[in-house]
């Protein structure tokens, strides 16, 4: 019987849809990478799905974040989320988490019950954090390295982050990962040198802050605001929910 998965299946099999039905898959971070992740990991018939992101919608987020409209600003991420999830399919089970996610709050999750985790946070603590705790229990997990500040999403691979290059978050993590003695973790990153942004007075967040009211991690504390476009992230978020998918259904 058709149904809404049917062009999918006659690409993967009734295996693969059974097998994506039965799977649950953590996303940390459902901004400008981590909202396609989910996206296509719900358009693609998976069961149950974990959202994970304390950000409400700012006006400066429209221009690459899947969740974010003129009609969703200020509102959270994991709100307008969980909305058009269910919109897609309504029989998917959504767990959200109002949560930003560090060590300090990774007793929140018990990493076990994930068949994958995607990490698309920003911070370096956390993205070592999430590695960690899902090497302790044998979940896989894939991780966004850095997307801003970049123009070519041709230049995008993927790679253990032993094999990575040039990409200045994916060396900070690969070295810190080589302290720790921890091996095998699958990124997806991109060679290109990082674009200078141009940050100047009249479009700076530092200068001209619109971020909703009751918004708790401000990027007037950046240091540096990087700069994106509406074709790098989603790209990286696509690639991401592939590699989930193929490994899933394996």
């Amino acid at each position: 019987m058709l149904n809404q998965f049917s062009r999918t299946q006659l690409l993967i099999g009734n295996d693969g849809i059974e097998k994506l039905k039965n799977s649950r898959v953590a996303v940390f971070g459902i901004g400008g990478v981590g909202g396609y992740v989910a996206e296509a990991l719900v358009r693609s018939g998976l069961g149950e799905i974990d959202i994970i992101d304390d950000d409400k919608v700012c006006l400066t987020n429209i221009n690459r974040q899947i969740y974010a409209t003129h009609s969703t600003i200020g509102k959270y991420k994991v709100d307008v989320a969980e909305g058009r999830i269910l919109d897609i399919n309504p029989e998917i089970k959504v767990n959200k988490y109002k949560t930003f996610y560090t060590p300090e709050t990774k007793g929140n999750f018990d990493f076990s019950k994930y068949d994958y985790v995607v990490d698309a946070i920003d911070t370096v603590v956390g993205k070592l954090s999430l590695i960690e705790e899902t090497k302790k229990c044998a979940t896989p997990i894939i991780c966004a390295m850095g997307a801003g500040n970049k123009m070519d999403p041709l230049a995008f691979e993927v790679a253990d982050i032993s094999k990575t290059s040039v990409c200045p978050l994916a060396r900070v993590i690969r070295q810190e990962l080589k302290k720790r003695k921890i091996k095998g973790v699958k990124v997806v990153y991109s060679k290109e040198p990082p674009v200078k942004p141009d940050d100047s007075f009249e479009n700076s967040c530092k200068n001209h802050c619109v971020c909703p009211p009751g918004t708790v991690r401000k990027c007037t504390v950046k240091h540096q605001i990087p700069g994106s476009n509406s074709f790098v992230p989603p790209i990286v978020g696509l690639i991401i929910a592939g590699e989930v998918i193929k490994d899933l259904i394996k």
